[in-house]
C-alpha cells in the first residue's frame, strides 16, 4: 500500500518524485494504488474527533458561509480522512514546537515592486545648532529638557551623566507611585552606564548625541540579566540573557538605562499585572496603551526619552493622551530582535520624547538591519533641522476633519500648515471595510501566543473582558484561513492606494486617533508623527477599553484641560520629511513646554 497522503505532506521536502521511491507500506485502511499513481487528498488515516453535519452548521455562523445540507454531510463525511489531519502539528503524535524566535516564512515587505524608496544609500543627518542655553537652578527644570538640550549640556560638562542619572532614578521613585508606570527600576545598572559614559568623555571617547542621557525601555525590549516581563503575568520572572537589537544600539550610543517602564499585559491598552498606569495630566484616566509607561514616563519627566512600540495605535495613541511626541517609523527600518512579537507584520519599534527633533536623534542610533530581523532592510535616513518647508504638500481627508475624532485643534492645525507656507491638498481612498484587515493582526497575535492561550495561562492575565487578549485569543482558533489569505490580498490594494495618495503629497495630516488611518499606516507600513498641537477640555475620563456600565468612567463637573495631538503620516522612509513639517508645527504651535501640574 502507499503512504497516506498525511505522510507524503510530511515528507513534503521531497516533493511529489520523491514520492515514488518512498518504499510501500502495508497500512489497513489504504486502498490499493495502482503503481505510478500520485498520493491523493482525503486518504488518510482518520484521526481527531468525529464530527457531523451539525458540527458544520453551527460553525458555519462564526465565519459566516453557507453550506447545503448535502454539503455539510459530504464535509463531515471525510473530515478526519483530510482536513483533522492538518492539526497534526498541534495534536497528533508528531507534535513540532515553534520557538518565539521563529518568523512566518512570508515577509511583509511595504515598498511596492515599483517603488525605489528604501534603498541602500549614505543617508545626510543633520541636527543643525545645539542650544546654549544655561544649565537651569532647579532640578525638575533639567529633568523636563529636550534630549537635544540634555546632550547639549552634558558634552559641554554642564551637568554629569551620573548627576542627571541620579536625577531621574529620584523621579522615578517618587511619582511612579502615582503612575504606576515603572515594571523595574534599574538603578544599579543605571548608575553604572552612568560613571562610564562620564569616565568616557573625560578621556575624549564621545559615542554621540545620546551618551549620558537616561531613558527607558517600554518593558517588551529585551535586557540582558533584567527582568523583561511583557507586563504580562505568567512572564513576570522572565529575564533574558540577551539584549535586544535595539537596547544594544542604544548601549553603544552610550544611553543610559534607568527604567523598564509599563505596558499593557502582551502589548494592549494600559493595564499590567501592576495595575494600570495613568496620564500625568489627568490621574484619573490611563495614560493610553499599550506604549504607557514611555508616554507617561516622559511626560512627566521622568526619563530623557523613551523607547515604544506601535502595532496598531500603541505609540499614536499615549503620545497624544500624554502630551508627548512619538515617531512610529516605516516597518522595515528598526530591527526588532528581542523585542515581545505580537504581530511579525506589524510590528515597530519607535522613540517617545518632548520634542520633534529627540525623536530624530534616536531614531538615527537604531535604524538598520542587524541581520536577524528578516523584515528590516538597508535604507537611508535624511534629516536637516530648520530646513524649509514651504512648498511641502499636506494631504488631508476633508470630511475626516468634519467629525468626530477630529476637533477644533486638528482644525486649526490645517490652518497652521497654511500659515508656514505648506500647501493643503485634498485627498480620497476608496470606502473600503479597512478593518477586514485585523484578521491578519488577530491570526498572527493568536500564532505568537498559541501556547499560553491552549494552556490556559492566558487566563491569569488581569484583564479578562471581551475585548482583552484571553478572548481574542480564543476566538482566533475560528478564523477562516482562507479569509486571512484574501484580507492579504486585501492589504496589497490597500498598499497600492496608499501608493498612489503619497504620490501626490509629502506628508498627511490626520486626527491622531481616525480608526482607519490607524489601521491603514500600521498595515501599509507607513511612519507617524505624532506631537502636541494644543490643548482640549474633557468631562469625563477616557479609556482604551470597551465601555462596561458596571464600572463607569469619571465624570468631572468642571471641564479639565488636556493635550490634545496631531499626526503627520510620511512616505516610506522618509522620516526626515516628517519631521521637517513637524518642527515646523511643533514651533508654530507652541505648546510643547507646558508640562502637568504637580509634577
Amino acid at each position: 500500500m502507499s503512504r497516506s497522503r498525511r505522510e507524503f505532506l510530511a515528507q513534503g521536502s521531497l516533493g511529489l518524485l520523491a514520492a515514488a521511491i518512498i518504499p510501500q507500506t502495508t497500512e489497513a485502511a489504504q486502498v490499493p494504488q495502482t503503481p505510478g499513481a500520485p498520493p491523493a487528498f482525503g486518504t488518510a488515516p482518520p484521526v481527531g474527533p468525529a464530527v457531523s453535519p451539525e458540527t458544520f452548521a453551527a460553525a458555519e455562523k462564526l465565519v459566516q458561509v453557507e453550506l447545503t445540507p448535502a454539503d455539510r454531510a459530504q464535509a463531515a463525511g471525510n473530515w478526519q480522512q483530510s482536513m483533522a489531519t492538518v492539526y497534526e502539528r498541534r495534536v497528533g503524535p508528531r507534535k513540532v514546537a515553534i520557538e518565539e524566535a521563529i518568523a512566518p516564512a512570508t515577509v511583509w515587505n511595504p515598498v511596492l515592486a515599483a517603488s525605489q524608496v528604501g534603498v541602500v544609500a549614505a543617508g545626510q543627518f543633520h541636527l543643525g545648532a545645539t542650544t546654549g542655553a544655561p544649565l537651569p537652578a532647579h532640578e525638575e527644570d533639567i529633568a523636563f529638557a529636550s534630549t537635544v538640550q540634555l546632550s547639549h549640556w552634558i558634552h559641554e560638562r554642564k551637568i554629569t551623566s551620573e548627576r542627571l542619572t541620579k536625577i531621574y532614578l529620584q523621579r522615578l521613585e517618587k511619582y511612579n507611585k502615582q503612575l504606576n508606570c515603572v515594571i523595574t527600576l534599574t538603578a544599579d545598572h543605571a548608575l553604572d552606564q552612568a560613571r562610564r559614559a562620564d569616565e568616557e568623555l573625560a578621556a575624549g571617547h564621545d559615542r554621540g548625541p545620546l551618551h549620558g542621557i537616561p531613558w527607558g525601555a517600554k518593558d517588551l525590549l529585551d535586557t540582558a540579566g533584567i527582568p523583561t516581563t511583557w507586563g504580562a503575568e505568567p512572564y513576570r520572572d522572565r529575564i533574558p540573557a540577551k539584549d535586544a537589537t535595539v537596547t544594544q544600539r542604544l548601549n553603544d550610543a552610550g544611553a543610559v538605562l534607568v527604567a523598564k517602564l509599563s505596558l499593557g499585559a502582551l502589548a494592549l491598552n494600559d493595564v499590567w499585572f501592576g495595575g494600570q498606569t495613568k496620564n500625568p495630566w489627568l490621574l484619573e484616566e490611563g495614560a493610553s496603551g499599550s506604549s504607557a509607561g514611555p508616554g507617561s514616563a516622559v511626560a512627566a519627566g521622568l526619563v530623557g526619552f523613551a523607547i515604544g512600540s506601535e502595532t496598531q495605535g500603541s505609540i499614536v495613541s499615549p503620545s497624544m493622551r500624554c502630551g508627548v511626541t512619538g515617531l512610529r517609523p516605516t516597518y522595515g527600518r528598526v530591527p526588532r530582535t528581542g523585542a515581545m512579537t505580537l504581530s511579525w507584520t506589524c510590528d515597530k519599534l519607535g522613540a517617545m520624547t518632548r520634542g520633534v527633533v529627540d525623536t530624530m536623534l534616536v531614531l538615527n542610533a537604531i535604524s538598520g538591519p542587524d541581520g536577524q530581523d528578516d523584515a528590516c532592510v538597508p535604507s537611508k535616513l535624511n534629516f536637516a533641522a530648520g530646513k524649509s518647508v514651504a512648498g511641502l504638500r499636506v494631504g488631508y481627508f476633508p470630511a475626516w476633519m468634519k467629525e468626530a475624532p477630529a476637533t477644533a485643534v486638528d482644525r486649526a492645525a490645517l490652518e497652521t500648515i497654511k500659515k508656514l507656507g505648506m500647501v493643503p491638498v485634498e485627498v480620497s481612498l476608496p470606502d473600503w471595510p479597512y478593518d477586514s484587515l485585523n484578521i491578519i493582526l488577530f491570526a498572527e497575535s493568536a500564532a505568537a501566543f498559541e501556547e499560553l492561550t491552549l494552556s490556559h495561562k492566558v487566563d491569569e492575565l488581569k484583564m479578562q473582558v471581551p475585548d482583552a487578549w484571553p478572548n481574542t485569543f480564543r476566538q482566533s482558533r475560528f478564523l477562516s484561513a482562507v479569509d486571512f489569505v484574501q484580507a492579504d490580498r486585501l492589504r496589497r490594494k490597500v498598499a497600492l492606494e496608499m501608493a498612489r495618495v503619497m504620490s501626490e503629497v509629502d506628508v498627511l495630516l490626520v486626527p491622531s486617533l481616525r480608526d482607519e488611518a490607524l489601521v491603514i499606516t500600521n498595515f501599509t507600513g507607513h511612519p507617524s508623527l505624532t506631537l502636541r498641537a494644543g490643548f482640549v477640555e474633557v468631562t469625563e475620563a477616557r479609556s482604551d477599553w470597551a465601555p462596561d456600565p458596571k464600572h463607569p468612567l469619571p465624570k468631572f463637573a468642571t471641564p479639565r484641560r488636556v493635550p490634545y495631538g496631531v499626526t503627520l503620516i510620511g512616505r516610506l522612509f522618509e522620516e526626515g520629511t516628517l519631521a521637517q513639517a513637524g518642527m515646523a508645527m511643533e514651533q508654530a504651535f507652541a505648546v510643547a513646554s507646558e508640562r502637568p501640574a504637580g509634577f
